[in-house]
């Protein structure tokens, strides 16, 4: 009789611990809480800022002339990590805040003499040496590695669309004249186009201008490939 009493205790005690602890158990598993701790993790911390940046290719050959009527090529930038843009300066609707966003890198990085940007006009018959000296004066730049580039039209067009298959167009139809991407062009101190990885881990290729996301973003990995 006794040992009837002490196995319905046993069970009694069994079945108390089960419905307490299982569903916990059960939840545990669900959430991934139960990989927490010691070892396992440790596995994946890294965030995406941390990661080596991913290396796309070589950046296209340019030669061009800045504000000052001077010959810049892309190997007036070796040694240097740059950002570049596609732009012009009658621009009506996305080129101001590209411009300001721009401005806000060129103040993080004032002063550092292995960091530069170039901004490519996709209008020079409009934007000639004279009209970007006066952008460049207008916009209170400071930097002397900031460049403004005019140049051949086509040689520019094709620059834009097959060398950096960064999107520039005549377009009669919309204001200004023409249209084009938003993107920044993250370059190294070898000349190869660099970029982090989204969040399921493919190349992002490009900044996002316009957005103070990217600009942030782009900022981080300026600092990370100026370390390198």
């Amino acid at each position: 009789m006794f040992k009837n009493k002490s196995y319905i205790g046993i069970s009694f005690i069994i079945l108390i611990f089960g419905i307490y602890a299982v569903p916990k158990i059960v939840e545990r598993l669900q959430t991934g809480g139960v990989v927490k701790g010691g070892r396992l993790d440790k596995v994946d911390t890294t965030s995406n800022a941390d990661e080596k940046l991913v290396a796309i290719g070589p950046a296209p050959k340019f030669d061009l002339v800045n504000q000052n009527n001077v010959p810049i090529s892309n190997e007036s930038y070796k040694g240097k990590v740059y950002v570049l843009e596609f732009f012009f300066t009658t621009c009506p609707s996305i080129c101001p805040k590209m411009n300001q966003n721009m401005m806000l890198i060129e103040k993080k990085f004032f002063g550092n003499p292995n960091f530069g940007i170039a901004s490519i006009t996709i209008d020079p018959s409009h934007d000639t040496v004279a009209v970007l000296k006066n952008h460049y004066e207008l916009l209170g730049i400071q930097s002397s590695n900031w460049h403004f580039l005019t140049g051949d039209k086509e040689a520019i067009m094709a620059l834009a669309n097959k060398g950096f298959n960064l999107y520039a167009a005549e377009n009669e139809k919309i204001a200004g004249g023409f249209e084009h991407s938003g993107l920044f062009a993250l370059i190294d101190k070898n000349g190869m186009i660099r970029c982090r990885k989204d969040e399921f881990g493919n190349p992002i290729l490009y900044y996002d201008g316009l957005d103070k996301n990217g600009i942030r973003d782009l900022q981080q990995d300026i600092s990370i490939l100026l370390r390198e």
